[in-house]
């Protein structure tokens, strides 16, 4: 039996604004029966900080998973922001910075950190916009900086994008950025693995890429969005799941969450993904990691 009652999948967001269309979340539960979608307090969707009191009041052993990077680069340079002397040492402190940095910023947004006159130069604001810093040493392409679990993830198929990036409909720094405040505001109420032990009990938040997901649903080719019911029960089954209610369009937040919350569910007990070979003591600390890449 799992020792988590259920599963949580949120598909996250970094616009700007005090309510997202961009957030999901979908809820299976351990004992069976499809996942559901959670209905927003509001019809605008969900406001940040209503998923972060969520996870303040979860009163069942829970398994979370955050679709957003819980931490930047640092193996590859041996610091998130090379020959800045406030770069911190690990994950929890980069986490405090950037909150710290975004104090005016409402909704939990970013703005105030990758306008900031140093932490700038580390980001790809726009086509031809780059900070003077974004290309380092450990950039071995135009495509920007990546984590060890970021390369573990383009050697299992997928292509995430660097942190670092800032630009386009796939970028993911600004809805890590945000996601870091999120996690600075959440404490150790819940544990965040790797960067804090997996505990023997109670919550756990992990990061995931929902593209990891949808492979192991059956998705194939480039593209791994799912924008209809009977393209997302397909891969339902493909992870025994029971199918969910609807037929035609559904939009791809949605479909993200409910499948990857099926995932988690079909997948939480293999013990290789607790332990990546690539993870190490130091590496959890700083970068953390993708649960499911290996």
């Amino acid at each position: 039996m799992s020792r988590f009652a259920q599963f949580l999948a949120v598909d996250w967001s970094g616009a700007k604004g005090p309510r997202q269309k961009g957030i999901a979340l979908a809820l299976a539960r351990a004992e069976g029966g499809p996942p559901v979608l959670l209905t927003p307090p509001d019809p605008k969707g969900w406001a940040r900080g209503e998923v972060l009191a969520l996870l303040q009041s979860l009163r069942e052993p829970t398994l979370v998973g955050l679709d957003l990077g819980i931490s930047l680069p640092f193996v590859d340079a041996g610091s998130f922001f090379p020959d800045w002397d406030a770069s911190p040492d690990e994950a929890r402190s980069l986490w405090a910075l950037i909150d710290a940095l975004c104090a005016d910023d409402p909704n939990l947004e970013a703005g105030g950190f990758v306008t900031h006159e140093h932490a700038s130069r580390y980001f790809r604001h726009g086509a031809g916009a780059e900070g003077d810093r974004f290309l380092l040493a450990g950039a071995a392409t135009r495509e920007g900086r990546f984590r060890i679990a970021e390369h573990a993830q383009r050697a299992q198929g997928v292509r995430p994008v660097s942190n670092f990036n800032l630009v386009g409909a796939a970028q993911v720094g600004k809805s890590s950025l945000t996601g870091m405040r999120m996690l600075h505001r959440l404490a150790v109420r819940v544990p965040v693995w790797p960067v804090d032990p997996l505990p023997s009990e109670g919550s756990v938040i992990t990061e995931i890429y929902t593209a990891m997901a949808a492979r192991l649903g059956g998705v194939t080719g480039t593209a791994t969005k799912i924008r209809s019911f009977e393209a997302l029960n397909d891969a339902l089954d493909r992870l025994d799941s029971p199918p969910v209610s609807g037929s035609g369009a559904i939009d791809d937040h949605s479909s993200d969450a409910l499948l990857t919350a099926a995932w988690l569910r079909r997948v939480h007990a293999t013990r290789d993904l607790w332990h990546p070979p690539g993870l190490t003591p130091a590496i959890a600390r700083t970068e953390g990691w993708t649960f499911g890449a290996l």
